[in-house]
């Protein structure tokens, strides 16, 4: 045992090496324009720019900033001709600074730079950044929308479409090498650009799912080191992506594939010229790639390989001329949001013989992506690749049923006996196992290559503890949510389904935010979400629509509103709530005018999704007793809303809505607890966890009463569930903060280190690698059991950055400018080491324990603050006389400390 008085020694350590003052200068990092690195295709006409400072000495905050804009680098540096000079502006901003300067031109290049002052007394530079502007007018596009209207290709068996790939080319002459030569091209569904027989950027399937018939996007890249003097050649391979539907009459379709693209070329005496797609390109469907469909893989005949089609010089004398396409209902917007990349590799962990000419090969890990394969085969003769996340019993067969009618088979055809490497283009598989046949040999684990894809975003989130288990779920969590992001947030990456459902993110997005720099992916998915709402104001539970579904209930649309406000809390971006606040308003409005009952909600479809049921092969519970009534989920999660749009209300000016919904939220409490609530027992309806946590959670519980609810809870989850999860989709986005905040912290640590049903360490321990859709997803109905799914990880993300490692958003704050650090201790946890980039650079938390003695390592960066709060019980002293400390105060078994930037140790003695 250690003695209870303990003294806290704050050690002020400066890193490697410095011990004074300057001696290790500010520098910039991570500057940004609209949230991207000298970003191509800008389509803010007042574009914003981020900086984060790094800085060795303690407490330093920046006073003053000057950005300045120029159309060149030589002006920029001359100080000469600027577009932009906002001059030394007196303030602490460094996120999301608006453009003020003259009117931006519609593909032009751009160049800046901040000076920064700091309160150490030094300023500093930047070095210089760029973007380009996207094409901002309908009247820049002279390109015309063209393809191969041949419906005859296009054939359907049992309900699947088969087509094959488009492949178009233009060639073109260039007088001079270029100064700037930029592309901008949208190939639906999907498509891959080529210059001379090299890539144009390595995007994966080109341009991201949207609603066609709303907006089409496209992307812009400088190809001007790719185009040469003299002869040059641009060619496209056009796949079907989420343009063609992939399941006919089961999911919306836009049409076959079409193409339009513009090159914009300036040369250095000022002239220009203009490459479009017209009737003079070339195209032909007698490729290689015979069929692409995202749910059934794609097949690819090396025999019908076309040679150098896409250098200048190819005989296309067999090609026909590009037909003229419709082109698509909605309006070309430069894409908001990154493309798909190639964002990790990995090896297998083994290839096994299963008999009959059929190996297995384990990737050790359920991943989403591309399976390259280096092989040799027999001329004409099938090679078949079939993807699978487990494995049967027998440990020799594919388990397929969860896969329903999505076929998820590769099929390469040898031209000849020689080596090969390949992959799909078009088509991605969720997966940990594949089963290879049509081989005379067995493979190696270096014949293969698992290419992880997702949206390009950084990981800016790192954690780990002292439990195996909580790490393993953090890493199951990091490897399903990255194989969950498509240009939008999907439910599953495998089956026939991969659709952006709302009521997967409505907390997830939150949660999901401390590991990756989600936030341009998000910031576009609310444009999905707007773009395919009806016109009375309904919101469809999966966007983009490809499955309408306007059920109007409000558990799933809540996701709209929920992720605004994440992004605006946890990047510091008000955009979404800015710009999509007129929608937001119409969706209100229509649930009041047209379901709103004596001020209960009574409508809901989903209930509390995928609770535990009794049973170990059913999906859904049977049993009343178990199940959250609609109307109290429903009228929970409204009120909710009405909370946030009384805020976004304020944001945008508009102070007699914020008064509206304020009353209007009020009414709906007094009917919510008339109705649903007993004053005897404190129990909401038929005293759910869900029922009582959300009510508890969300605000809605009578004051005085909380502590009687939350113990309804505790006896509840302890009792009849045994000290396990008793919630499903809704009520897991509450639990772990919920039990935390009221004094359940070892029972919310208990229940995430179970690892028997229901739990997520359940999953783990029978073989899970990413989170499963069910929790009981190794014996339900295959109908619905995908094993990689995010909706139940609920708000444990949340809990484990914000309560384990004590990083959140000071609630007085935005985009962590002011950090609270108030780490949970569960007793049986020893160490917890994280770290997140914030908007304004690294904060981390690494602390240890025994018993009543700690050491805790902190950093806070540089322009912004911090809260830390610590238990009295480590009776500790800080000197507030030290650099950084601003002031020091306990009260209440809880001493606070008001800190600097800088890196501190805090440690018992």
């Amino acid at each position: 045992m250690f003695k209870k008085a303990l003294w806290l020694s704050l050690s002020i350590l400066l890193m490697n090496g410095c011990s004074g003052a300057g001696t290790e200068a500010e520098m910039f990092a991570g500057l940004t324009t609209e949230m991207q690195e000298n970003p191509e295709g800008v389509s803010a006409l007042t574009p914003r720019f981020s900086w984060k400072l790094t800085s060795s000495e303690k407490d330093v905050m920046q006073t003053a900033y000057q950005i300045e804009v120029a159309s060149s680098e030589k002006e920029l540096k001359n100080n000469s001709g600027l577009l932009w000079n906002s001059g030394r502006i007196d303030s602490d901003q460094s996120v999301l600074v608006k453009y003020a300067g003259s009117k931006l031109q519609s593909g032009k290049k751009y160049y800046w730079r901040v000076s920064v002052w700091t309160n150490t007394g030094k300023n500093y530079q930047s070095d210089i950044q760029q973007w380009s502007m996207a094409l901002l007018n309908g009247s820049d596009w002279k390109a015309k929308w063209i393809g191969l209207n041949d419906t005859a290709s296009l054939k359907k068996k049992d309900g699947k479409t088969i087509l094959p790939a488009r492949y178009l080319r233009k060639e073109f002459e260039v007088q001079v090498k270029p100064k700037r030569a930029v592309l901008y091209v949208s190939g639906l569904g999907s498509s891959a650009c080529y210059i001379n027989g090299k890539p144009v950027g390595n995007d994966v399937f080109g341009p991201l799912p949207a609603w066609y018939e709303a907006s089409v996007p496209y992307l812009t890249y400088d190809v001007t080191s790719l185009v040469k003097k003299g002869s040059n050649a641009l060619g496209v391979t056009l796949g079907n992506g989420r343009y063609l539907s992939m399941r006919e009459g089961g999911m919306h379709g836009f049409g076959l594939p079409r193409l339009i693209a513009q090159m914009e070329i300036e040369y250095n005496d000022g002239t220009s010229a203009t490459v479009i797609s017209d009737e003079s390109w070339l195209a032909t469907n007698k490729g290689p790639i015979i069929e692409n469909n995202e749910f059934d893989g794609e097949k690819y005949d090396a025999r019908l390989e076309l040679g150098k089609w896409t250098e200048n010089g190819y005989d296309a004398s067999s090609w026909q001329s590009a037909e003229l396409m419709e082109a698509p209902k909605g309006k070309l917007t430069a894409q908001l949001s990154p493309s798909l990349k190639v964002m990790e590799e990995i090896t297998p962990l083994s290839v096994k013989s299963v008999g009959n000419g059929k190996y297995i090969v384990d990737m050790g890990q359920n991943m989403v992506g591309l399976q390259q394969v280096k092989l040799h085969g027999k001329k004409g003769e099938p090679i078949t690749m079939r993807f699978a996340e487990v494995l049967k019993e027998n440990g020799t067969e594919l388990y397929l049923d969860n896969m329903r009618s999505a076929l998820v088979t590769d099929v390469y055809i040898p031209a000849d006996e020689r080596m090969f490497i390949w992959e799909p283009t078009f088509v991605y598989h969720g997966f940990r196992f594949m089963e290879i046949s049509g081989l005379d040999y067995e493979p190696a684990v270096t014949d293969f290559k698992g290419k992880v894809v997702y949206d390009k975003m950084p990981t800016i989130g790192s954690f780990e503890t002292s439990d195996p288990m909580i790490n393993q779920i953090h890493k199951n969590a990091y490897w399903g949510i990255r194989g969950n992001y498509r240009g939008m947030p999907t439910d599953c990456p495998q089956r026939d389904e991969r659709l952006g459902w709302l009521g997967d993110r409505t907390t997830g997005a939150y949660g999901e935010s401390f590991i990756f720099g989600n936030a341009l992916l998000y910031k576009k998915w609310l444009v999905d979400i707007e773009e395919s709402m009806s016109e009375n104001g309904s919101i469809s539970d999966v966007s983009p629509r490809y499955w309408t579904i306007w059920s109007d209930n409000v558990t799933w649309p809540a996701a709209y509103f929920y992720v605004a406000d994440m992004l605006y809390q946890q990047f510091g971006d008000d955009y979404s709530i800015k710009h999509r606040y007129p929608s937001m308003k119409r969706w209100v409005n229509h649930m009041v005018n047209d379901y709103l009952t004596d001020y209960i909600m009574p409508k809901d479809t989903y209930g509390d999704w995928c609770m535990p049921p009794e049973s170990p092969e059913l999906i859904h519970s049977n049993d009343p007793s178990r199940r959250t009534n609609g109307q109290v989920l429903g009228t929970t999660v409204f009120y909710s809303i009405l909370q946030l749009m009384e805020k976004f209300a304020v944001m945008n000016g508009v102070p007699e809505d914020a008064k509206e919904y304020a009353e209007l939220a009020a009414k709906i409490k007094e009917a919510y607890n008339k109705k649903f609530f007993d004053y005897e027992t404190a129990q909401y309806d038929n005293n759910t966890v869900t029922a009582n946590m959300l009510s508890l959670r969300l605000g809605l519980v009578p004051e005085g009463y909380e502590n009687k609810v939350f113990a309804n809870i505790v006896e509840k989850t302890e009792g009849d569930c045994k000290g396990h999860v008793s919630t499903g989709v809704l009520g897991i986005q509450h639990l772990m903060r919920g039990l935390t905040q009221y004094g359940g912290l070892e029972l919310a640590y208990k229940i995430v280190t179970n690892d028997t049903y229901p739990s997520w360490g359940y999953m783990i321990k029978n073989g899970a690698t990413t989170i499963w859709e069910l929790w009981n997803g190794n014996t339900a109905d295959p109908a619905m059991n995908s094993r990689n799914h995010v909706m139940l990880l609920g708000d444990l993300l949340i809990w484990f950055y914000e309560n384990l490692a004590g990083i959140k958003n000071d609630p007085s704050s935005v985009g962590f400018k002011k950090i609270l650090m108030k780490p949970s201790f569960p007793e049986k946890l020893t160490h917890v080491n994280a770290s997140y980039v914030s908007p304004y650079g690294t904060i981390g938390s690494q602390w240890q324990r025994n018993g009543d003695k700690l050491v805790w390592d902190i950093t806070i960066p540089a322009n912004t603050s911090a809260t830390i709060q610590l238990p009295s019980k480590f009776a500790v002293k800080v000197d507030s006389n030290q650099a950084g400390v601003h002031s020091v105060n306990e009260a209440n078994g809880i001493l606070t400390v008001e800190l600097g930037s800088g890196k501190y140790t805090l440690q018992s003695k």
